[in-house]
């Protein structure tokens, strides 16, 4: 039994009930000399300036809520229009490339100057 913990000191207080000593206050003490309080002032992240200029011109919690909670939902939408324009413009490069490809090799002299034409008319719509 020797490898046991010591018990902890159980007292009495002067209402009569019973606490650990451990968990009793530290006494207070008072200090001499007045108490030094060193405040650090940052600058506020560049992300937070739309809600810094909403709290600073009294719009209120509606629009710091909306900017927090719709500006990444708005980067995100635009984001993923974006993802799907590229996607198809991809596509349509590709078919057009395949069309002309086709025309090309299966319609014989006629099926060469219809891609020629092709090929012209769309680098005409690019310079436009």
């Amino acid at each position: 039994m020797s490898n046991l913990p010591e018990p902890a000191a159980v007292i009495r207080l002067p209402d009569g009930t019973y606490t650990y000593a451990d968990h009793l206050p530290a006494p207070f003490q008072p200090t001499a000399a007045p108490q030094v309080v060193h405040q650090h002032i940052h600058q506020a992240p560049p992300d937070r300036t739309v809600q810094r200029i909403a709290l600073g011109s009294g719009i209120g919690a509606g629009t710091v809520a909306a900017g927090v909670y719709f500006g990444p939902l708005l980067v995100g939408a635009l984001t993923a229009i974006a993802a799907n324009l590229a996607l198809l413009a991809f596509l349509a490069t590709v078919l057009t490339w395949g069309v002309v490809t086709v025309v090309k090799s299966v319609g014989g002299p006629d099926g060469q100057a219809a891609a020629k034409t092709l090929s012209k008319a769309r680098r005409s719509r690019k310079g436009k």
